[in-house]
């Protein structure tokens, strides 16, 4: 059984509007790549009711002041100084052999739905390697995920998969680009954006759905059939 650490409630700030159902459950999940700006974490992490690292996570954790309820991998990439830390705090840490099948993030991921997590935010998931890069956006299209909002924050720009239907909230002028994932998706519909669809294909490997604009604060886009990968860049100030 997996250790559990104590799962205080604290509250948040989201940009990215997702369809919840009532009982909902927020996990915030650190990785190995590059340092998330604290400013977005803090209007994040204030409601989350878990917080994993994911192994060398903990390190993106601590630079912005957040202890982790729970750190998760085979911890070759934590710091000496962070596992003390971490050990002052009476943080639990659930350690996996390095050989195994799965990266440090897919486990973070594999143990937030196993706590019921209705919706997933991922911190530091890009940058560096490109394989961990493509490898962690291609986490988002696991099957297990796919009626749990789960969604890659880095700095101004927010990924998620769609494979039914979302709400998108930002300000007019954001920048919102759609890219099919596993073939062509069909019945595609974008409302609140400069260039709506409806019941349209986007193609894979296309860039139909790119570089779209919100017209609206809140975009609403439905897929039928198919999964997209939904890019949206807060308009710089």
């Amino acid at each position: 059984m997996p250790a559990e650490g104590d799962f205080t409630k604290q509250a948040t700030h989201c940009r990215v509007a997702f369809l919840l159902g009532e009982d909902h459950m927020r996990a915030i999940i650190f990785a190995n790549g590059d340092a998330a700006d604290p400013e977005i974490v803090r209007q994040w992490t204030p409601q989350a009711d878990l917080i994993i690292a994911a192994d060398g996570g903990t390190r993106n954790a601590l630079s912005v002041g957040v202890i982790p309820h729970v750190v998760i991998g085979d911890l070759d990439s934590l710091a000496e100084a962070d596992r003390a830390q971490l050990n002052r705090s009476g943080v639990p840490l659930i350690v996996y052999p390095t050989r195994k099948d799965y990266t440090d993030l897919e486990l973070a991921l594999r143990y937030a739905l196993e706590q019921h997590a209705t919706e997933i935010i991922i911190f530091s998931a890009l940058g560096g390697r490109w394989d961990q890069s493509l490898a962690n956006l291609m986490l988002l299209t696991l099957p297990e995920l796919a009626h749990v909002a789960t969604c890659i924050v880095d700095h101004h720009l927010s990924i998620q998969a769609i494979c039914d239907r979302a709400e998108i909230t930002g300000q007019v002028g954001d920048t919102l680009s759609l890219i099919a994932l596993r073939g062509d998706a069909h019945g595609v519909t974008i409302e609140g954006c400069e260039y709506p669809l409806r019941e349209a294909t986007l193609p894979l490997g296309a860039t139909l759905g790119i570089s779209n604009v919100l017209s609206q604060t809140t975009a609403k886009i439905t897929v039928k059939q198919g999964q997209i990968l939904a890019l949206h860049a807060q308009r710089a100030e």
